[in-house]
């Protein structure tokens, strides 16, 4: 971790004041000095050989995809490209990471911050699209995102290749890491005097991992809805499935049940912030019973069957037994009922266990329903290597890191229990809560979906809360989000910080540092965040 003292400080300011004045205002001798990057040697970055296959002087947003690997839809990009508009010319340099870690990345010209980000990416990775976006909307920073280790969609790649899995377990983010800090230094002759990681899903995990194995590597971390335990989230998804679908391929809980269900977790626990607005704030402490949904003989309309009742009560336990036995964490929380279907039809367990071959028979094609919730589970320590979820970290907060961690409510893909065990589990390993957030804060999202999106509010800068409280020590107390209207998907990608004034704000809440949420003072405008208070 870059530790700089206060004179140092002082001369990279100078310097980059100079920077931003001199050479690199000339377009040709910056377009020149990007260019020249590709004939650096970089073959010799300590564990990290690196090779630079392109440099380039990108101007404006359509070039900055010119040539990446997996490419995003026309439309999306079309949105992304009006959320940019003008760009500052920035030095696109793309390469990898022997044997196989590709990674793109930004270089502003004349208007660096200093600071260095590696953003996360999503899924299985395979590509740098994404983490290329998301640098363009952080175009102030030196910024890299990688492929973690292989290209493409689908898990195949997985497949008898433990270095490609030992690259997206822990070793890609890495390896890009080094490598991004070893050009920024070449490039700017300075190293970066701040360096953060901003990621969320697979990114989440992506964070968790760097904070527990390589402590060093960042000065600050923003996990959002990260994987917590990849072979043990493959469980978790696998379970869901099978609840949400019966043995005979149809579905035990249909969007009729699903709705009923939804509106009976609205009727008792939608009023617990003090404002009927359709949102769960507390979604851990709400306490639905679907039982009180079963059908009886006088109630054979708007009820549900026993199977159902019993689906639903397992699909928030999360995986267990056939005795009942608990083999895992949490399971999807109250509220996010209306996105089960559509995330639990992924199986992305399925993929993972029959792609790195933990479970699969020989000779015989891996399915999720031969998933032997008796057995199975067992065996999935194998994949140790895809963990995330040491507790101790006290080398990170000893290297004086900061670790900022938020979770949709409504998420109904990242089984949000897990990252709140995760917390509980760090508060006992380090001390107490006090200990624990002085450097490592949850925050519940109410109402969001996976990463973004959804009913509550979604639209936060949490990077801007994290060098608050990395560069002035000024804690996440709170953080104020926003419900952006009309946006629910990739709402992640097309939003740019600080909002644009024009943007149409539904309505503003508040956030806190877990086991906090806010709730409503009792008068002013209740979609105004500023007339709520913390609550445990």
């Amino acid at each position: 971790m870059v530790r700089q003292p206060s004179v140092l400080l002082g001369v990279v300011a100078s310097t980059l004041s100079i920077v931003s004045r001199g050479a690199m205002a000339n377009s040709d001798d910056a377009n020149a000095r990007c260019q020249a990057l590709a004939e650096v040697d970089f073959s010799n970055v300590a564990h990290a050989a690196t090779q630079i296959n392109t440099a380039k002087l990108v101007t404006n947003a359509e070039e900055l995809f010119d040539g990446i690997e997996g490419a995003a839809p026309p439309e999306l990009l079309g949105k992304v490209y009006k959320v940019l508009g003008s760009l500052q010319p920035l030095c696109r340099v793309s390469g990898y990471v022997t044997p196989n870690v590709g990674f793109n990345m930004l270089l502003p010209l004349s208007h660096w911050n200093g600071k260095f980000l590696h953003v996360g990416c999503g899924g299985w990775c395979g590509s740098t699209i994404y983490s290329t976006i998301s640098c363009a909307l952080h175009s102030d920073y030196a910024c890299i995102g990688t492929d973690m280790g292989h290209t493409g969609a689908g898990g195949l790649w997985f497949r008898n290749n433990l270095q490609a899995q030992i690259d997206f377990s822990y070793r890609a983010t890495h390896v890009t890491t080094l490598a991004g800090k070893a050009i920024v230094e070449q490039y700017y002759a300075m190293p970066p005097n701040k360096s953060y990681f901003f990621g969320c899903s697979t990114g989440g995990y992506q964070g968790m991992v760097e904070a527990q194995r390589f402590p060093w590597d960042f000065d600050g971390i923003i996990a959002g809805a990260p994987d917590m335990d990849e072979s043990d989230l493959a469980v978790r998804g696998i379970w869901l499935k099978r609840n949400l679908i019966g043995k005979n391929g149809q579905l035990v809980l249909n969007s009729a049940a699903i709705q009923l269900v939804h509106q009976a977790v609205l009727a008792k626990c939608d009023m617990d912030d003090g404002v009927k607005d359709g949102i769960v704030s507390d979604p851990i402490h709400c306490k639905f019973d679907a039982a009180d949904l079963l059908c009886t003989p006088a109630k054979k309309g708007g009820c549900l069957s026993p199977l159902q009742v019993q689906a639903v009560k397992n699909i928030y336990a999360g995986p267990m037994t056939s005795k009942s036995e608990l083999i895992s964490t949490r399971g999807v929380f109250p509220g996010s009922e209306l996105n089960w279907a559509e995330n639990f039809s992924r199986v992305w367990g399925e993929e993972f266990f029959k792609d790195t071959g933990l479970l699969t028979t020989a000779g015989k094609e891996w399915m999720y329903t031969d998933f032997d919730f008796d057995r199975d589970y067992a065996r999935s320590g194998v994949g140790v290597i895809f963990a995330d979820t040491n507790p101790d970290l006290r080398k990170f907060k000893a290297a004086g890191g900061k670790l900022l961690s938020y979770q949709g409510g409504n998420d109904a893909l990242e089984i949000p229990g897990a990252i709140f065990d995760y917390y509980e589990t760090v508060e006992k390993t380090m001390g107490g809560r006090a200990a624990t957030q002085d450097f490592f804060r949850l925050f519940m999202v109410p109402g969001m979906n996976h990463c973004t999106s959804g009913d509550g509010v979604f639209a936060f800068d949490y990077l801007s809360y994290l060098e608050a409280w990395v560069e002035h020590r000024r804690a996440p107390d709170v953080m104020i989000g926003a419900h952006v209207s009309g946006l629910q998907k990739d709402a992640d990608i097309l939003l740019k910080y600080p909002l644009d004034p024009s943007t149409p704000i539904g309505f503003t809440r508040p956030i806190y540092p877990y086991p906090l949420y806010g709730k409503y003072k009792g008068s002013g405008d209740p979609n105004n965040a500023a007339n709520f208070r913390a609550v445990e």
